[in-house]
């Protein structure tokens, strides 16, 4: 059987999922999402299946479209951080989803910390 990196991804993946929910205990989810242009970021009620808050590069308020660095991550982490806040959130489980914790992802978690976010 032919495995393919998306295949592989996908198992990644799922396979982070699953051990958050066992530590989750009601904690909302902070998935990433990276793709190599823009990275994006949402606050996930998993109980409820609603987001609670999100960032992107891809909004044009942020000034950030098409821009793929560790500055950019850092920028969607504190705003990120910064809607959280506003919408009462102060916990969360963070959800890498299949991609390494390194570089943009890293990035993206060390400014949500520094923006008050516990996880």
């Amino acid at each position: 059987m032919a495995t393919n990196k998306l295949t592989l991804f996908r198992k990644r993946r799922m396979r982070v999922r699953n051990r958050l929910r066992k530590v989750a205990r009601g904690r909302p989810r902070l998935s990433v999402h990276r793709s190599n242009r823009n990275i994006s970021a949402q606050i996930i009620d998993d109980a409820q299946g609603r987001t609670l808050a999100s960032a992107s590069t891809l909004e044009p308020a942020l000034g950030l479209r098409s821009k793929s660095n560790a500055e950019a991550a850092a920028r969607i982490g504190a705003e990120i951080a910064a809607r959280a806040r506003a919408a009462g959130i102060e916990e969360v489980v963070f959800d890498r989803g299949g991609y390494l914790f390194h570089g943009r992802v890293k990035a993206l978690a060390d400014a949500a910390r520094e923006g008050g976010l516990k996880f």
